[in-house]
């Protein structure tokens, strides 16, 4: 028997001793008074503060009710969390950052709050997820008081879910339209474009007073792009702004659908065929980056464009603002806050060594952002010496350079629409197994949290259907006239730096101080056989939070009320519709808090100790037993008050 239980008289029919198929009653104690976590549990676990791997006594024993889904091989994890956390951002985003905050200089402080922000929490939301074996709501059963955390991230992933798929539409249509022997986006005379159209031109010529036709350059200031002109007016149909809806754009809500087709097959399985679809979706975009690399080294200008994207400028290092750019980035690419990491790390094996993975799947983000940059500046390069202009005139991020610039990039390249439809299969495969790894977070979230008794058949299937289908009919408001500007909203607000910030300062708190750093520890220890190097503990208790609430309090000083490209203000009503999307998810954890601590009884003192004592379940641990009591499979499941619990295990022996 493991230590600190003890064994009942009482057997089956089926006789006791380690004979198979002998089912046992076991009186489970008091939870241990320190440690709050049942006396048997980690059995062969090191002393807290020893950092000596363990030698477990016995063979690793599996609780067998109720089965939860596990991957089918380790790599399966590695690559869904690559293709979570591997996204546009890390293409479109920190390239255009890396170029804007000194270069080189800025991976400085990128590297620093990835070092002590960014990889100490993604290994605790990991970590948490594999030990309690939970979704992203009862995972926070740790320390119930906080499940506000587990809504929180429901809501941001939610969402994410809703907007984001916005993108793979508008990348799925260029895509569609790149199977062309002249791009759309390459010539006037469209339907869909003005008067005012003007092909791409060398402002070198402006020396000779003209630059096109018979036009001089102060007239050339006021003429558009036909890029602009297509994506405007032809993919957008942009309205006058967020009061003005408009019409609904058929052909990008058919992409948008096929886009949804997409999504559900691949989740409505869950991991098992998640798993295996992510090992294309997550890998192919390399091959294609290299191959645009390639292609891009080898065009004039190019190596302009590297030495922009590289070229230090010591003096940044001093702007406040360089330092909250490297951490909002590290929390957007590193995909933090939004559960779907804790939901990934439960289908883990209980004895996987997360904290190895966390490194190697925190090196692969921030090295893909890096290597991306080569990439893009090679191509905007490229560009700015093909238009006879400084690189910071076609420099862009987010939209601008997946719609704008790179698609002008690639008009002036010989066999234009190969390298167009190649960057935009990328683009839809980078932001595809993002989209359906945020579905698979959020359904089980929502799985988890519903009894086993509500259970039904194809209750999987059913609940990832409901939930592509709100989000679709939300989403239809994007696919209007005034589409974008409710994108805009979305992006700026739902799952904003703010946002992400603030929830992840409060699982450090949660897991650091109300749960204790040094019991996680001992947890983490209990699975993959050792304590992790002290400076995740100390992360977790003071550095980590520290940087997350000194960049939230920087944002929350410095906001600036959102504007789109530069022009339209947004109504007051618009503005406070963005503050309703950010604390529909900030509010759940004082909201959710409140509300428990006035439902329970007794003092202040015993409120907070009954609500802050975790509650263990059946189905979240995978005990080490010594060889003498190998026949026996116990359980210890301590409820939060501390009270004798009997349950009935069968053993596996």
């Amino acid at each position: 028997m493991a230590k600190g239980a003890s064994s009942d008289s009482s057997s089956s029919s089926n006789g006791g001793g380690g004979g198979g198929g002998g089912i046992y009653s076991v009186s489970v104690e008091q939870q241990d008074k320190k440690t709050g976590r049942p006396p048997a549990m980690c059995q062969g676990a090191p002393a807290a503060g020893k950092g000596e791997a363990v030698e477990h006594p016995g063979p690793a024993l599996a609780l067998p009710p109720p089965e939860r889904e596990t991957w089918t091989r380790q790599m399966d994890f590695i690559m869904s969390c690559v293709g979570f956390a591997v996204g546009l951002g890390n293409v479109w985003r920190f390239p255009y950052l890396c170029y804007k905050n000194g270069g080189g200089v800025f991976l400085i402080p990128y590297l620093l709050i990835a070092l002590f922000g960014g990889i100490p929490i993604f290994f605790l939301e990991i970590s948490l997820g594999q030990f309690m074996k939970a979704g992203s709501i009862n995972v926070w059963n740790i320390a119930p008081l906080f499940k506000g955390l587990g809504f929180a991230s429901m809501v941001i992933v939610f969402y994410c879910n809703t907007y984001y798929i916005m993108v793979l539409a508008w990348g799925f249509y260029y895509l569609v339209k790149s199977f062309t022997a002249t791009l759309p986006w390459a010539t006037c005379g469209n339907t869909w474009n003005s008067l005012e159209c003007v092909e791409i031109f060398r402002h070198g010529d402006c020396a000779n007073g003209t630059a096109a036709g018979n036009l001089t350059c102060d007239e050339l200031s006021d003429k558009r792009s036909p890029v602009i002109e297509f994506w405007e007016n032809k993919v957008l149909r942009l309205s006058g702004g967020l009061e003005i809806p408009g019409a609904i754009n058929w052909e990008v809500t058919l992409c948008l659908i096929t886009c949804w087709v997409l999504v559900y097959f691949c989740v409505w399985k869950g991991v098992k065929s998640t798993g295996k679809i992510v090992y294309f979706t997550a890998t192919f975009p390399y091959v294609v980056l290299i191959i645009l690399l390639i292609r891009g080294v080898m065009l004039p200008g190019a190596q302009d464009g590297i030495i922009y994207y590289l070229k230090p400028d010591w003096s940044k290092l001093a702007a406040p603002q360089v330092w909250i750019d490297a951490g909002t980035q590290i929390f957007f690419s590193y995909a933090i806050g939004l559960g779907a990491l804790t939901a990934l790390g439960s289908y883990n094996r209980f004895n996987n060594n997360c904290y190895k993975d966390a490194i190697i799947l925190a090196l692969i983000n921030s090295g893909t952002s890096f290597f991306s940059g080569f990439v893009v500046f090679s191509i905007l390069g490229f560009m700015a010496a093909e238009q006879g202009v400084d690189i910071s005139k076609v420099a862009e991020s987010g939209p601008g350079l997946a719609f704008i610039a790179y698609p002008r990039a690639v008009t002036l390249m010989p066999v234009a629409p190969l390298w167009a439809a190649l960057f935009f299969f990328m683009l839809l495969l980078l932001g595809l197994d993002s989209q359906f790894v945020g579905v698979e977070g959020f359904i089980t979230g929502i799985l988890d949290f519903f009894p086993a008794a509500y259970a039904f058949r194809f209750q999987r299937e059913i609940t990832v259907a409901v939930s592509c289908i709100v989000c679709f009919l939300i989403e239809l408001s994007m696919v209007t006239e005034g589409g974008m500007y409710v994108f805009q909203l979305f992006d700026y607000y739902s799952a904003s730096g703010t946002t992400l910030l603030w929830q992840a300062f409060w699982e450090c708190v949660v897991v650091a101080w109300v749960y204790g750093a040094d019991r996680f520890m001992d947890d983490i220890a209990c699975m993959i056989g050792y304590r992790p190097f002290p400076w995740v503990k100390w992360c977790w208790m003071f550095l980590t939070p520290l940087i997350c609430l000194g960049i939230f309090l920087f944002n929350v000083a410095y906001y600036k009320p959102l504007i789109y490209n530069n022009s339209y203000v947004y109504p007051w009503w618009g503005e406070a519709i963005g503050w309703g999307f950010a604390l529909s998810s900030m509010l759940c954890v004082p909201l959710t808090a409140l509300y428990k601590f006035i439902r329970a009884k007794g003092t202040l003192v015993e409120r907070w100790h009954h609500l802050t004592q975790p509650i263990w379940g059946l189905h979240h641990l995978e005990y080490k037993v010594p060889e003498s009591d190998a026949g026996v499979l116990t359980s210890l499941t301590p409820v939060s008050d501390g009270s004798a619990k009997v349950v009935i295990l069968e053993s596996v022996m």
